[in-house]
């Protein structure tokens, strides 16, 4: 068959353009083929995949698969690559592994955009990358390596102790963001908690009355000799003629 290569235990079926896998590649090679490479097709599903159930190594480089991709259950699958395809909702993408792939130790999924680094976004850095490996190890706890990159004891730790807060990654504020939110932040206004407020002396109660502190800016006109409401405190006049507010 054109495009097929055997070696051993080993099939590549590379740059065929397929859009599924063929029957005929798991009729004849599904019995054997422990290594399994159909890199640089146009694969958006992965059925037929179930005829190679005694895979250990699976490569999907550069295909169409998305987030609706399905995998058989692959027991001793512990190789799996999924570099430059379509997938975007991380989590879903690694519980559903979690679930077919118990062998798993070698995963990587470099250019998808659920993977956040400068091969998708230059707005992407190292730290968005630590987040998303922390929260990978949470999920998938036995891996050895991902995208390439040996997986660390510091890692493992890390993943263990917040590993299911990294699930979102972290937002960017550009510079003319944050200088609108400056620009749009509020005034401190009478009705917000001061930090230091000066008494005004007609403020005042005698001594054997509570001090009530306020702010002279939340006092409203008032007239002299009457008593009226105003945001909430009432004037009154005191035995020695001051005004004090209650």
């Amino acid at each position: 068959m054109a495009g097929l290569v055997v070696s051993g235990t080993q099939v590549s079926y590379i740059g065929q353009d397929c859009r599924e896998i063929p029957e005929h590649l798991g009729r004849d090679c599904g019995h054997f083929a422990k290594r399994l490479d159909l890199s640089f097709n146009l694969l958006r599903s992965l059925e037929g995949l179930s005829a190679f159930g005694s895979l250990e190594e699976l490569i999907l480089d550069n295909n169409l698969l998305g987030n609706d991709l399905v995998l058989p259950g692959l027991p001793r699958l512990h190789t799996l690559t999924l570099n430059k395809n379509q997938i975007t909702d991380l989590e879903c993408l690694l519980d559903h592994l979690a679930e077919v792939t118990p062998a798993l130790e070698y995963l990587s999924l470099l250019g998808n955009v659920a993977c956040p680094n400068e091969l998708v976004s230059l707005e992407k850095d190292e730290e968005d990358y630590k987040r998303y490996r922390c929260f990978v190890l949470h999920k998938l706890p036995n891996l050895k390596f991902l995208d390439a990159r040996k997986v660390t004891r510091q890692e493992r730790e890390e993943a263990l102790l917040r590993g299911s807060f990294m699930k979102v990654v972290k937002p960017k504020i550009k510079a003319s963001e944050e200088g609108l939110e400056e620009e749009n932040r509020l005034p401190v206004t009478a009705s917000q908690p001061l930090q230091s407020t000066t008494i005004h002396p007609c403020l005042l109660l005698p001594e054997t009355s509570p001090v009530i502190e306020v702010s002279w800016g939340s006092v409203a006109m008032f007239t002299m000799g009457k008593t009226r409401k105003a945001t909430g405190l009432f004037e009154m006049t005191s035995s020695d003629g001051k005004f004090c507010m209650l």
